[in-house]
């Protein structure tokens, strides 16, 4: 399905039939509130209940593909979801434990470094580093920078060869390599997978890879969130929409 240019008229999906679908997830914004700060947001008794339960009547067909670090997601999720690729798909973990990673670009040290130079005119900008993989300029709780530092990283991004991702108030330089549409595509590949309807859930456009890639494999994209352009096939309005649709589903 090509970029809608309104999806004021998505649907809302219909009800998750377990028995044939692969669910993958993103988690801030989707499975998690967003948070002025990334380390803010918190691991949650109730997601992490709902996610026991949806794994288990998917007999692991559960994945949680996010920008955020293996470490991080396992925080939150306090270990629940054994299949998870992380930083955007950088790093991958199969239903083994086992833990496949791309190789950290050499530039990425000389890129925190201006990225941090940006980041000290203002309190409110943050810098993250992810696994040695990427690094993110993170400017929500300073807005008025928003237009500098989508120039700063573009620029270090022409200067350097790394990736530049965007997202929901955060630039992000990463290593070249897997997106989430390619960790979904890894992910059917393995046994436990196969065969089934891949419906991947995401709130902003680093989740368009994952839309793309359950639409070419049978599947279909859920947007979470305020109307945007996208290739999702339907609309949740938030997090808590999100989450009630999943809990339907168990």
């Amino acid at each position: 399905m090509s970029i809608q240019e309104l999806i004021v008229g998505l649907p809302t999906p219909k009800p998750l039939r377990l028995r044939e679908t692969a669910l993958f997830l993103d988690l801030d914004g989707t499975l998690a509130p967003i948070a002025a700060r990334p380390q803010d947001v918190r691991p949650d008794p109730r997601r992490t209940s709902l996610l026991e339960r949806l794994a288990r009547k998917l007999e692991g067909r559960l994945a949680v593909i996010s920008g955020r670090t293996l470490a991080d997601v396992d925080r939150i999720l306090e270990g629940c979801v054994a299949n998870v690729a992380a930083v955007h798909g950088l790093v991958r973990r199969d239903q083994d434990g086992r833990v496949v990673s791309a190789a950290p670009h050499p530039a990425l040290a000389r890129a925190a470094e201006a990225l941090g130079a940006f980041a000290a005119r203002d309190s409110g900008l943050m810098v993250e580093e992810k696994a040695g993989l990427s690094v993110a300029l993170h400017f929500r709780l300073a807005s008025r920078h928003a237009a500098d530092a989508r120039a700063c990283a573009q620029a270090i991004a022409e200067e350097t060869g790394l990736t530049l991702q965007h997202g929901d108030m955060v630039e992000e330089l990463r290593t070249p390599g897997a997106s989430k549409g390619d960790s979904v595509r890894a992910f059917l590949g393995e046994p436990a997978f196969a065969g089934a309807r891949p419906v991947f859930m995401g709130d902003d456009v680093t989740d368009e890879d994952g839309f793309e890639a359950a639409e070419a494999l049978g599947g279909f994209g859920v947007a979470v969130g305020p109307p945007r352009p996208t290739g999702a096939r339907f609309r949740l309005t938030g997090v808590e929409a999100a989450l009630a649709w999943l809990d339907a589903a168990t």
